[in-house]
């Protein structure tokens, strides 16, 4: 984690974890052109926001959550870094741009709560009952913003299907494949459902640990 430089994760604002470290790793592997425009989507803290932006790139931050904005400028501020950042649902304050690289660490653990929208600190990670709630808008209009050549690099858990994520985004004409999977031990989160997701057939009874994936999509050029 020593790459996000700790940055401040007031309460309600999710916190880097090890899926914004994979991010993170994903992030450096890319050869991105000079002057690169970079969207990070749903960026919380501004983590992977900032290390875009250390390589020189020009880096636009969307976030739901004011807390996240605020968050996220104030981090950039400290960090001595351009970043925009703007407030707003996915890719609205954006939609006449385009962009050659896009990060996504959206919400994506399945929950059991009936309610069309989670609330406060559960934004981050509450993605309804499949974990497709956010990801499946954003497989939808990620391609659309992306450069000839752009690539996306979005990062969630096996628990949420990795393969309707490949199928949409191949659906689209990207050119896609899974490019690091780690598995790590369940967090606060889904240690308090795991009978809810024994008994969706979401997890095995002997199942102790998760798997995360990125997954990376390319246009063509």
């Amino acid at each position: 984690m020593n790459a996000l430089a700790f940055p401040l994760a007031p309460p309600g604002v999710y916190a880097p974890q090890d899926d914004t470290a994979m991010l993170a790793g994903a992030l450096a592997q890319e050869r991105l052109p000079p002057n690169a425009e970079v969207l990070d989507v749903g960026t919380g803290t501004g983590a992977l926001a900032l290390q875009a932006a250390r390589r020189g790139t020009r880096v636009t931050a969307v976030d739901v959550s004011w807390r996240a904005v605020w968050t996220a400028r104030l981090n950039a501020r400290l960090a001595g870094l351009t970043v925009r950042i703007r407030h707003g649902d996915l890719f609205a304050p954006v939609r006449e741009q385009t962009f050659d690289l896009i990060l996504a660490n959206p919400p994506y653990v399945p929950a059991p709560d009936a309610r069309p929208r989670p609330r406060g600190g559960a934004r981050s990670w509450d993605a309804g009952r499949d974990g497709r709630f956010v990801l499946d808008p954003l497989c939808r209009d990620a391609p659309a913003l992306l450069r000839p050549g752009g690539v996306l690099l979005v990062v969630h858990s096996a628990l949420s299907c990795p393969g309707r994520t490949l199928a949409h985004l191949r659906g689209s004409g990207l050119r896609t494949t899974v490019t690091l999977r780690r598995r790590i031990a369940f967090g606060p989160v889904l240690r308090t459902r795991q009978g809810w997701l024994r008994e969706q057939c979401l997890l095995t009874a002997a199942q102790d640990r998760e798997e995360l994936v990125v997954i990376r999509a390319e246009r063509p050029r």
